[in-house]
């Protein structure tokens, strides 16, 4: 993965653009979309409500699915993103993967290679750097001095958070829920891999401590990717 200074706007950037206020999800056009999975229905055993997806707005390519192997040269327990095709997948045994549709960072193509994810969170406090709260004084409320943001609806983060870390750093980038459905499969973001909650719920339990992260290198330069 190549480091960036992860502490300056870049960083600040990342988490920033998980923060704004999204336009409800709208049914796609053009495209005829089968009924939802009940996988995908709202939740509500967890601390805090999840909503069920919108039906008509997700690609039934970047649900959750169980595929063949793609990338057979990682062993098991491996997560490897593709940021081109917005998709994650989990490597398992016998050849198979499950399979993932994420929302990538538009400028994330620069941020490839390998990380370990160091450690996860089930409804995390999102801490916006210092950084972004001198350029955004509203999020001062949110600052590390003050503690961050409560977990909970609204949080950027979601529902999971996987941390990532390069040479025992913490990179600043995650792999989180929260993604709006409107923006799955689209490199709207300045960096995170954000999945649906429901998605970040399930990959969360499956993912073991130290697990290794690779992010495909991107071959696009426009930033203009995804499957759709």
């Amino acid at each position: 993965m190549k480091r960036r200074v992860f502490l300056t706007a870049a960083s600040a950037a990342a988490l920033a653009a998980c923060a704004k206020p999204q336009p409800e999800p709208q049914p796609l056009e053009g495209h005829e979309i089968p009924l939802l999975p009940a996988r995908y229905g709202a939740i509500t055993d967890e601390p805090y409500p999840v909503p069920a997806v919108p039906e008509g707005v997700v690609p039934p390519e970047l649900l959750r699915q169980e595929v063949d192997n793609p990338f057979p040269s990682y062993e098991a327990g491996t997560v490897v993103v593709d940021p081109d095709r917005a998709l994650l997948h989990l490597i398992l045994e016998e050849g198979r993967a499950l399979r993932y549709g994420v929302g990538v960072g538009a400028a994330g193509f620069g941020w490839d290679g390998d990380a370990v994810m160091q450690y996860k969170r089930k409804w995390p406090r999102w801490t916006p750097p210092d950084e972004m709260v001198a350029r955004r004084p509203d999020l001062e409320p949110y600052s590390i001095a003050n503690g961050g943001m409560d977990p909970g609806p609204g949080n950027p983060l979601g529902a999971r958070a996987l941390y990532l870390f390069q040479n025992g750093e913490d990179t600043l980038y995650r792999i989180h829920g929260a993604c709006e459905p409107q923006y799955l499969g689209q490199a709207v973001s300045s960096g995170c891999i954000r999945l649906l909650d429901q998605d970040a719920i399930d990959l969360y339990d499956r993912v073991e401590h130290g697990a290794r992260v690779v992010v495909l290198k991107s071959l696009w330069k426009n930033g203009a990717r995804g499957l759709f």
